[in-house]
């Protein structure tokens, strides 16, 4: 079965589907602390982290990659939660001797067998940390995120996108699209086992509820990974459906997908106590057929 694999050399992958805002001034840092589920405070420059940004209810505008340089703040989100979240974090500005506009450089993937020996040896670094003009966030074991405000000119084989995309898919990392906007808290996108949401910081945009659903026990829904066969498309927001004996039943929605000759892997939102062994559909595509793949990270409240 084609799964997302990483290349067997060092290859680059334009990333056109990503959005990069940028914070400057003063106050961002304090700024952007009073915002959003991360502990921005605690932030070095040359250091990234993932987080979320919440409405005063809890639900996440958006989940988004954080990278902090010497003068300035990035968030990597998807580009169709803008409409809705930019606004959103752009609110309370005016206050604040920050601004909060797009990112005027270039962001591309870089990942196969010998990348990290590749980035030791053009930038001498071993983790994320900085380079001239933005910063190189080791995602995984071979597989990095280059930001810069240069054009980065690297000689390497060109590689397609939704790969890089599938195989976040495998990781277990989540990108929250505008369908979803509103729907889940960030538990429900496992920001907590992937260092997402501090529990210290104090106040956020919607803390109290982020809190309540773990020290209560309140949420019931997590991301998982599913991997099977479909021949037609798949989008974010389709609706995914459980077998229970001989009937199906509507379980949860397609966050992101990948696919490739009729194989498709799908991060989507699913019930907590779902059986490993559970057999799901496409609402759309009653043939299609998919599995639980186990998640390469341990789920905690």
């Amino acid at each position: 079965m084609p799964t997302p694999v990483l290349p067997a050399e060092p290859t680059l992958f334009p990333l056109t589907d990503l959005a990069i805002t940028r914070l400057t001034g003063n106050d961002r840092v304090k700024y952007l602390q009073g915002q959003v589920t991360c502990d921005v405070n605690t932030l070095q420059p040359g250091q990234s982290t993932l987080g979320g940004h919440c409405d005063p209810k809890g639900k996440l505008w958006s989940d988004f990659r954080l990278l902090c340089l010497d003068e300035s703040l990035l968030l990597l989100t998807k580009p169709s939660v803008l409409a809705r979240q930019l606004p959103e974090l752009k609110k309370f500005a005016v206050f604040a001797k920050v601004e909060i506009g797009e990112f005027q450089g270039q962001a591309i993937g870089l990942a196969g067998q010998g990348t990290d020996a590749w980035i030791a040896a053009q930038y001498g670094l071993q983790e994320t940390g900085l380079v001239e003009g933005g910063m190189a966030v080791r995602v995984e074991a071979e597989r990095w995120l280059l930001v810069s405000e240069q054009p980065l000119d690297i000689g390497l084989p060109v590689g397609q996108e939704s790969l890089w995309w599938g195989l976040d898919i495998k990781a277990g990392i989540p990108h929250l699209e505008a369908v979803h906007q509103g729907e889940y808290i960030p538990q429900m996108l496992n920001l907590q086992a992937l260092d997402g949401i501090s529990f210290t910081k104090g106040c956020y945009m919607g803390q109290e509820i982020v809190a309540r659903a773990k020290y209560r026990g309140a949420n019931n829904r997590a991301l998982f990974v599913l991997a099977g066969q479909a021949s037609g498309p798949v989008a974010s927001g389709d609706t995914l459906e459980i077998q229970l004996g001989d009937n199906w039943r509507r379980s949860g929605m397609v966050l992101n997908a990948w696919q490739q000759d009729g194989q498709l892997w799908l991060t989507a939102v699913l019930p907590k106590d779902t059986e490993a062994d559970a057999s799901f559909r496409l609402k759309q595509e009653e043939g299609s057929r998919l599995a639980l793949q186990p998640l390469p990270y341990s789920l905690t409240e």
